[in-house]
């Protein structure tokens, strides 16, 4: 396979003080490559290291099969652009200067902008939504409005290599998917190379093609997100125990609540996940069920529920089930109901709730209301 970009035994660090070592890796045109690990891992010193803003220690880097080490940062420019988390701060420039510096590789000697270059300045900043703040002065943006012009500068440089650091930083949750929809975009119509760093790491599983673990100043791992995100080795990457990384849904669950259950959840098809997170908020402990392991309840109560009753996938519900469920109504307070889809399978949960109601302790929700039954 032919590569868009390698790392062949990199070391990179300060000072001649090597941080990272021996980091090799190969992307082909067209791929994502999102660095991830907690902060201080040396993320951003890679990324530096590859822009050529930081002088490697050891080891090469290529674009195609030329060596970056050999090349002028001009020959460089035309090749990588780079948009890393320190800002820039050009004193009274307009947004559409910003981003149109961008195609100085392409102009003459004195900088002249022709009427192609224009075209590509414009295009960017219809790309990434900043075309009416063309003439505002750069310093006046906001943060987020800043993380745009900056990326539209990139975009209009026409690199094979974009070499991002924390793109989505300042950016609201409308950009941050507007950015990374951008970025595939980008991918599959100009074929270009990607390697960016990203702290929100249910968009990493997302939009990369591969993932690279960077964690106490090493690399732990390279591969597919597949690969890469099961629960051992993102526990190990961040130092998290538990069931606090929800593999399921790419994200992270609060810790359990430290409290003896005093309630049972009764609930299945998404309708209790709401009510599993207000009960951890409160520290309030819990029991959830009847739940099978494909239902999207469970997802989240196993990481914040003291106990979930089980009943195997697809099969009607076992009087085991049944009965280890009345148990633990019997050591809770009360019995919440939540909305609850029934059918063939998990009718039998009719018994659970008729043995709360006889109880006393079943509570059934009214819309956002909980009334006693």
């Amino acid at each position: 396979m032919e590569y868009r970009f390698e790392t062949k035994e990199l070391s990179v660090g300060y000072h001649k003080k090597p941080l990272i070592s021996n980091i090799s890796v190969s992307i082909a045109p067209g791929e994502i490559v999102t660095l991830i690990g907690p902060n201080g891992a040396g993320k951003s010193t890679i990324l530096k290291s590859v822009a050529k803003q930081l002088q490697p220690l050891g080891g090469s880097v290529y674009i195609g099969k030329d060596a970056m080490e050999k090349m002028s940062y001009r020959e460089l420019s035309g090749r990588m652009a780079v948009v890393l988390t320190e800002r820039i701060s050009p004193e009274l420039m307009q947004v559409f200067d910003v981003v149109a510096m961008g195609r100085y590789p392409y102009t003459n000697r004195l900088g002249v902008l022709r009427t192609e270059d224009e075209n590509k300045i414009w295009q960017a900043m219809e790309l990434v939504g900043i075309s009416n703040l063309a003439k505002r002065e750069y310093e006046t943006l906001s943060d987020g409005q800043k993380q745009r012009v900056l990326l539209a500068r990139a975009i209009c440089q026409e690199p094979e290599v974009l070499v991002l650091d924390e793109p989505t930083s300042f950016l609201d949750i409308h950009y941050k998917v507007q950015l990374l929809s951008l970025l595939r975009k980008m991918v599959a119509e100009k074929n270009m190379t990607i390697l960016m760093t990203l702290h929100e790491i249910d968009l990493a599983q997302k939009i990369s093609d591969k993932i690279l673990c960077v964690r106490e100043n090493e690399i732990m791992g390279f591969g597919t997100p597949e690969e890469i995100f099961e629960r051992e080795t993102i526990k190990k990457l961040y130092g998290i125990s538990g069931e606090v990384y929800n593999l399921s849904f790419g994200s992270v669950e609060m810790p359990r609540a430290n409290a003896e259950a005093t309630v049972f959840v009764i609930s299945n098809g998404g309708s209790g996940i709401p009510i599993y997170r207000k009960l951890q908020r409160e520290g309030i402990g819990f029991y959830a069920g009847i739940l099978s392991v494909t239902d999207v309840d469970y997802q989240v109560a196993k990481s914040l529920a003291n106990e979930v009753v089980l009943t195997r996938p697809f099969e009607k519900i076992s009087q085991e089930s049944i009965e280890r469920a009345r148990a633990l109504v019997d050591e809770c307070e009360e019995v919440l109901l939540c909305e609850l889809y029934t059918g063939s399978g998990n009718e039998k949960i009719n018994e659970l709730i008729d043995y709360a109601r006889t109880q006393g302790k079943l509570r059934e929700q009214k819309g956002l209301v909980w009334q006693k039954y």
